[in-house]
């Protein structure tokens, strides 16, 4: 797990008009929100057929359930937005006999039903009313392309360089039936009725075009669950991701996004996931003292401060010793292993979720994180910091790799325009 993690905050993007009454019904945004709430809503608006509409003066939504992110854009959504309260991974086989053709007819009708939902609408048709209640609570929806979905619709020539499997790691212990796939998605979002709504809404959509392979389910620290805007905690209570690249980076773009001039060109300003579940073994981590914690990482538990001093964003002096002649931050310490100026530069952005699958026969939790990080190419980004971790990072004794995946993700989708479009119409 390397020492970075996105606390970016977005600015939703500003709604459109609402509809005329009767203009196809109304949209979640009119519909009664949380009782005590004020403010504006900052919802989307559109038709939204069988949502009835709020009493006169009903009481607005809260700040959690207006949040909107747009799906139109030169990025696909889910990528630099805030962390979200919980979020679906899952990944789809293309179905024997499906090809090109079944394929462009999927996303298209999964990017339709991505925009209206992410709008804060009813899902184009057969919608569940699972979100009937909610704003779209920053609901994101992202589309990638494994491996395998090249040589299944015809196009291993279009398939990029990048999306060679990873390599083997040593910390690896994987399930290749949850690991990998032709075809993945993220959902995440603030509430988590509507992050399963979408869930159940593109799962439909696949009809008898692609079968799920794989689902994961994750979450992270509610929006306004602390007094300020804090850098997350793992499952192991672990400030984790202060190092993350930020959007205001001037190299950010380079490091996360394909080129607008880059190759293929159907993957210009896009990025590269890689997706790791990684299990935490907490019950041998817990039984570490605090001190002994510490030193694995690298950083104080408290706030999240390096070992040599300072605060959470003070750099890290890795040469520091303490009264002992001691390096204050081990060798072995995970923060010191994953720094970009100890990997040739090499740096993610880290995008994660934390899991708890429940407690195995032995009491064991089945526990610990969704691993996501977004790079411009996965062999400059997450390839050279894994192989650097299994040479020796103290934190490799307590966590186990047990599934992977990589994906290619195009660039976002144009009005009018499908995920994937120029790939598959090209």
């Amino acid at each position: 797990m390397p020492d970075q993690s996105i606390q970016a905050a977005r600015t939703p993007g500003a709604p459109p008009a609402e509809p005329a009454s009767g203009a196809g019904g109304v949209s979640r945004r009119a519909l009664l929100g949380t009782a005590g709430a004020t403010g504006l809503v900052l919802g989307a608006a559109g038709g939204a057929v069988g949502y009835a509409a709020a009493p006169a003066g009903a009481t607005p939504l809260t700040s959690v359930g207006s949040g909107r992110a747009m799906f139109h854009g030169k990025h696909q959504p889910g990528i630099t937005e805030g962390l979200q309260a919980c979020g679906h991974l899952v990944a789809f086989d293309l179905a024997a006999g499906a090809g090109r053709k079944e394929a462009a007819a999927l996303l298209r009708r999964w990017s339709a039903t991505a925009e209206r939902l992410m709008a804060g609408e009813a899902a184009p048709h057969d919608d569940t009313c699972v979100a009937r209640d909610a704003g779209p609570s920053s609901l994101t929806v992202t589309f990638g392309f494994g491996h395998g979905f090249f040589g299944r619709t015809g196009l291993e020539k279009q398939r990029p360089a990048a999306l060679d499997p990873l390599p083997d790691f040593s910390s690896d212990q994987l399930d290749r039936s949850r690991s990998d796939g032709d075809l993945w998605v993220q959902i995440g979002a603030n509430d988590a009725l509507v992050a399963f709504h979408a869930l159940r809404a593109l799962q439909k959509d696949a009809g008898s075009a692609a079968r799920v392979r794989w689902q994961m389910n994750g979450f992270n620290r509610s929006p306004g669950a602390t007094a300020h805007p804090m850098t997350a905690r793992n499952l192991m209570g672990q400030i984790d991701g202060t190092r993350n690249p930020r959007p205001a980076d001037a190299d950010f773009d380079q490091r996360i996004f394909v080129p607008a001039s880059g190759q293929p060109a159907w993957m210009a300003n896009g990025s590269y996931a890689v997706v790791r579940r990684i299990r935490m073994l907490l019950d041998d981590w817990e039984k570490l003292s605090l001190s002994a914690q510490e030193q694995v990482i690298g950083r104080r538990k408290a706030d999240g401060a390096p070992l040599s001093g300072g605060s959470e964003t003070t750099p890290m002096d890795l040469e520091k010793t303490d009264a002992k002649g001691d390096l204050a931050v081990p060798l072995t310490a995970h923060a010191r292993i994953t720094r970009p100026d100890r990997n040739g530069g090499a740096a993610m952005l880290r995008r994660p979720f934390s899991y708890h699958d429940g407690i195995d026969r032995d009491g064991t939790p089945d526990a610990g994180l969704l691993f996501v990080c977004w790079q411009a190419d996965p062999l400059r980004g997450f390839v050279p910091v894994q192989r650097k971790l299994d040479r020796g990072d103290a934190l490799s004794k307590f966590i186990r790799h047990e599934a992977s995946g990589l994906f290619a993700v195009p660039g976002g989708a144009a009005k009018g325009e499908y995920v994937g479009q120029r790939l598959l119409e090209g």
